[in-house]
């Protein structure tokens, strides 16, 4: 009997080390940032958890009355974000993708891209400044109209500076990412398929309906998830524009409108001592923890079709 050999191990070039160990090194410093910035939020979010009126004066019987409007308000301005901005994304997506010309469609791939550049503060400053007075008579016309439903019920605002209002200004900004996203996703549905379609006699919406779309769903769904993250976490553009009075409030036309936790920190945080810093910090961690959530989800949703390839 012959003992089997084993094959040796290529050797490696210098560079080829030197590389291999610096990949190791710059993903093991994202697993220690994030978990140095987990145990910060831990640590000093822990006597908030334990704190009363009496050692924080921004909450009045416990951190948990604190902080579920908060919850609340973030949760409802990025949902409201996105479900005005998801639709338009797949629109600009698919005329980028299958619609407009090539010569347009790579103008307006290059405009879209351009627009998540800008800072939120800029957002902000659109939002106060042209957006709200803008909206302020369709909140009137809607109250006028519709206020037998409960989310344009109550007393309109007269400065348009609504839940809604910031909702607005979160879907433009997270608009560029989804789009983003979800043209790529079309373009890489499967040729054959939309031909084929084609030939059996199909319109190009029945195409894209058929053919375009089922491809891309999770790849939506991704892009959905992702946009929603931004908006999770979006500060100074709700700070500016949302005149927020700390309720839990499904209106959004009135001028009693729940805050975010982004915009709450922002504006509370300069003027906090004692406590109330450790109290700030816990909703950080809140929203740390409901940011990651959402990104692992979003993840998870791209792992499962992750082994599909139609373009192949």
């Amino acid at each position: 009997m012959t003992a089997t050999t084993k094959a040796p191990r290529p050797v490696l070039s210098r560079g080829d080390r030197v590389f291999s160990r610096s990949a190791v090194f710059a993903g093991s410093m994202i697993l220690v940032t994030l978990a140095a910035v987990a145990i910060f939020l831990i640590v000093q979010s822990l006597p908030a958890f334990v704190a009363t009126d009496q050692t924080a004066s921004l909450i009045t019987s416990n951190f948990w009355s604190y902080v579920g409007p908060l919850v609340f308000g973030t949760i409802w301005a990025a949902a409201l974000a996105l479900a005005i901005a998801l639709p338009v994304a797949i629109g600009i997506a698919l005329f980028i993708s299958h619609y407009a010309p090539r010569k347009l469609a790579s103008v307006l791939g290059y405009i879209v891209d351009l627009l998540a550049a800008v800072p939120s503060v800029v957002y902000g400053l659109w939002g106060i400044g042209v957006l709200a007075p803008a909206l302020q008579p369709v909140y009137a016309w809607l109250n006028d109209n519709l206020g037998w439903f409960p989310l344009f019920g109550g007393v309109v605002t007269g400065t348009g500076r609504t839940i809604l209002t910031a909702a607005v200004v979160l879907a433009v900004m997270i608009l560029p990412i989804m789009t983003a996203i979800c043209r790529e996703v079309f373009l890489q549905a499967p040729k054959l398929h939309e031909e084929a379609a084609l030939a059996l006699g199909a319109t190009r919406w029945e195409m894209i309906r058929l053919a375009v779309l089922p491809f891309g769903r999770s790849g939506i769904v991704s892009a959905a998830m992702l946009g929603l993250g931004r908006a999770l976490g979006e500060t100074m553009a709700v700070a500016m524009v949302l005149s927020a009075t700390g309720i839990v409030s499904f209106k959004l036309l009135t001028s009693e409108n729940p805050s975010t936790i982004a915009a709450n920190i922002a504006l509370t945080f300069p003027e906090a001592y004692g406590q109330n810093v450790n109290v700030l910090i816990a909703t950080g961690l809140i929203l740390f923890i409901v940011t990651f959530l959402v990104n692992a989800l979003a993840r998870w949703i791209v792992s499962r079709r992750a082994e599909f390839n139609g373009a192949n």
